[in-house]
């Protein structure tokens, strides 16, 4: 049997740390990587779904046009790279409260070497990002069959 030494404000630390973290004010603390946290103003929140034949990626980017969004693939890297453009500051003294971030974003995603990087494709839609990475056909399950 092991002892523990108790500590009577641990389950009130624990609390008060969560409390924290739901009211965190800088939406970049979920960031990937430091290099996300030094280039970015904010970074996009994302799905990423996994199929039999390929991976899906849906970034949210309310408010960010199709030319002002990059991807590149590079070395197993994908990377999501952009700008979403502020109010203008005489709109912006008019307003009680202002939650929506602007300025320049960055996701990078590491991928496995079984993706088809020259069949990546990627839509934008109703401020979602969709990209499409097919895997390659030795990435595929085959089933084998048992003789007997």
């Amino acid at each position: 049997m092991a002892i523990r030494h108790y500590e009577p404000f641990d389950m009130l630390n624990q609390l008060q740390r969560e409390v924290n973290r739901l009211f965190e004010t800088n939406p970049l603390r979920h960031a990937q990587t430091e290099a996300e946290l030094t280039t970015s103003d904010w970074v996009p929140a994302v799905d990423i779904k996994e199929e039999t034949d390929r991976f899906v990626i849906y970034a949210d980017l309310p408010g960010v046009e199709a030319k002002d969004i990059e991807v590149t693939l590079d070395k197993g890297t994908l990377t999501l790279k952009g700008h979403r453009e502020p109010l203008h500051s005489g709109e912006q003294q008019s307003y009680k409260r202002s939650e929506r971030v602007s300025g320049s974003f960055l996701r990078r995603f590491a991928l496995p070497h079984t993706v088809d990087a020259a069949k990546v494709s990627a839509r934008s839609q109703n401020g979602v990002l969709e990209l499409v990475i097919p895997k390659t056909q030795q990435a595929q399950p085959r089933k084998i069959t048992v003789e007997g």
